[in-house]
């Protein structure tokens, strides 16, 4: 874990906000899945998995006249037995809805005229790609100067956040003037795939839309940004994959990936910890890319039953929402951490790759 020196520039996480669209798709996908399987000992274990991945919501940018209702499927809907959408469908669904919800984000920061401040922006995706891009987008829209300094991250999945926030952090240390707006947005639900086969099916039921947006800076408001460690856990290369087909994304997501974190994680906890306990740490935000991954996470690091309450709750009210989903929690602890408290942060994804950071919250202002 590289640390920050006693005289350089400490990065700041200032101010973050979330955005989810609308509608709430998780029940209608629910009998939609449903209505794909061929036995009703299938739809019963489908139901009874469903139950113990302790998800209420997951929201789309889709409406519901547009989506599906569970098994009645119907000619103009996006999702039809037999006649799933193209990748193109798909992309030009995410250049339709993109732009507002990243805008959405943005507004609910509070920003105003501070906006024209902003520097650089890094946008973070992997369920949409457009040129010009949603980067281009925000600076047209939200009003940021047209010289802004834009990198658009893409097709790293979960662990993106923490990219995004990695990139940040070195800007600002070699830029102290720097402010980075940060914006991860996902649009997850585009991808469902059509398949009769439970295991995916259950993975597919995980994620879902939503966006947040944050400041980096020099500011000592917020958390302190104190390093990272990026841990690729050896042989599960394959446990993990993202894949462009001619009927969207395919994602791939082993029922070996909980147990491979749990180990990965036992391996590298000194490097991911730099040296401390995890008793020494008061706020985790551990990304909730399910509940048997949180679970792993808990075990492995012999945490409290309750170390990962504000991980669970965003997956239980949320989803799994890939990059931006590690800022939901942020966001939470944000909201009630005290002065010094220090916390891990960690996201998972393709490689089998932990990316991790050490934070503590400044002093009050």
């Amino acid at each position: 874990m590289s640390k920050v020196g006693n005289h350089e520039t400490i990065a700041h996480l200032n101010r973050i906000a979330t955005a989810v669209p609308e509608h709430d798709a998780h029940g209608e996908f629910l009998e939609f899945a449903q209505h794909s399987l061929g036995s009703e000992r299938e739809r019963a274990l489908f139901r009874r998995m469903a139950r113990q991945a302790q998800i209420d919501h997951r929201y789309s940018v889709l409406s519901s006249d547009e989506c599906f209702a569970g098994g009645a499927v119907r000619s103009g809907r996006f999702y039809v037995y037999g006649r799933f959408p193209t990748t193109a469908e798909r992309m030009r669904v995410f250049e339709k809805h993109a732009a507002a919800l990243a805008v959405s984000a943005i507004e609910k920061l509070q920003l105003g005229a501070r906006l024209a401040r902003i520097t650089h922006l890094i946008v973070t995706s992997c369920t949409g790609m457009m040129a010009p891009g949603i980067d281009l987008e925000i600076v047209a829209q939200c009003g940021l100067n047209s010289s802004v300094e834009r990198t658009c991250i893409g097709f790293m999945g979960c662990y993106a956040g923490v990219i995004a926030l990695k990139f940040a952090h070195h800007v600002v240390r070699s830029e102290p003037s720097a402010r980075v707006l940060i914006v991860n947005l996902e649009l997850c639900s585009l991808h469902l795939q059509e398949t009769s086969d439970i295991e995916q099916l259950l993975s597919l039921m995980v994620f879902a839309d939503g966006c947040s947006a944050s400041v980096v800076s020099a500011d000592p408001v917020g958390f302190a940004i104190d390093g990272f460690h990026a841990a690729v856990i050896p042989d599960t290369s394959s446990l993990i994959t993202w894949h462009v087909g001619d009927s969207g994304f395919n994602m791939f997501l082993s029922g070996r990936v909980p147990a491979s974190i749990s180990l990965g994680l036992a391996d590298c906890r000194d490097a991911i910890l730099n040296g401390a306990t995890p008793s020494s740490i008061d706020l985790w935000a551990v990304h909730p890319g399910g509940r048997s991954v949180l679970d792993a996470v808990t075990k492995s690091l012999q945490l409290n039953s309750d170390a990962l309450a504000v991980s669970r709750g965003v997956l239980k009210d949320y989803g799994n929402m890939s990059s931006a989903t590690v800022m939901f929690v942020l966001e939470s602890l944000l909201k009630t951490a005290r002065a010094g408290e220090r916390g891990c942060g960690m996201s998972f994804g393709p490689g089998l790759t932990a990316e991790t950071f050490l934070f503590h919250k400044a002093a009050d202002q």
